[in-house]
């Protein structure tokens, strides 16, 4: 069995990732594929959080640009990252994954609020957690709200699941000679305006030296070889950090 170089992970995925190949919605293939793919991980001991988007239900930034109230659009958005934590928790504990959602919203009928230090407790008792609902607060993406929570309970790397291979220095889809980067400091990010996370959480990571890697999601095992330290899409990190 490979060995992990992490002990502890925060996995972003994007409420597009749930959709699978369908325009809205939730895929039952590409959930239960996810869920798979989070086991293939849990099953070497590694502790595992996890972020959910909300963007294959409704995105409030979207909605704000055809007249509806930011704040209003924002909280439907949490609402649906809910929505996904749930299908994700059901996923994963059929694969024998005991699983927490906590959100930052309170709603106790059908989830735990945030408390950092039973996330924690839940973590070091080899279940998954869920953080849902973003951070509660609008203005804020859920990208932001991984590199929150992933400082929070002392994530030691922040994984990025994408449906590309890592970050170009141009669009991929409309440019067939866009390069895949394999390593980007938190500066060039930023610099260069790059659109694989937005500033917030760029800069939240970089001024608490936490490690991000941007990978495909949809090539099968490349979660698990992140976490055990395989060359798997584009790292980014420090200035001074030794590739």
């Amino acid at each position: 069995m490979p060995t992990p170089k992490y002990k502890r992970i925060l996995v972003k995925l994007s409420g597009e990732a749930l959709m699978g190949d369908q325009g809205f919605g939730i895929s039952p293939e590409m959930i239960n594929y996810l869920a798979t793919e989070v086991r293939s991980v849990y099953d070497l001991g590694v502790q595992i959080a996890l972020v959910v988007g909300g963007g294959n239900i409704f995105r409030g930034v979207a909605a704000s640009s055809y007249g509806m109230d930011r704040t209003s659009a924002d909280h439907i958005g949490m609402l649906a990252t809910v929505i996904n934590s749930i299908a994700l928790q059901d996923a994963l504990e059929k694969r024998g994954v005991q699983t927490r959602v906590q959100t930052a919203i309170e709603m106790c009928a059908v989830a735990e609020p945030y408390i950092l230090r039973r996330a924690i407790r839940h973590m070091e008792k080899g279940r998954a957690v869920i953080f849902a609902a973003g951070t509660g607060n609008p203005y804020f993406t859920t990208d932001t709200a991984a590199a929150l929570r992933a400082q929070e309970v002392h994530a030691e790397v922040l994984l990025k699941a994408t449906k590309v291979d890592g970050i170009y220095d141009a669009d991929p889809v409309g440019n067939c000679k866009a390069k895949m980067m394999e390593s980007l400091t938190y500066l060039e990010i930023l610099k260069r305006q790059l659109k694989v996370m937005d500033s917030t959480a760029i800069s939240l990571a970089m001024d608490n030296r936490l490690p991000v890697i941007v990978f495909n999601i949809r090539v099968k095992g490349n979660l698990r070889r992140a976490v055990c330290g395989e060359n798997v899409g584009t790292r980014i990190r420090e200035a001074s950090e030794d590739d």
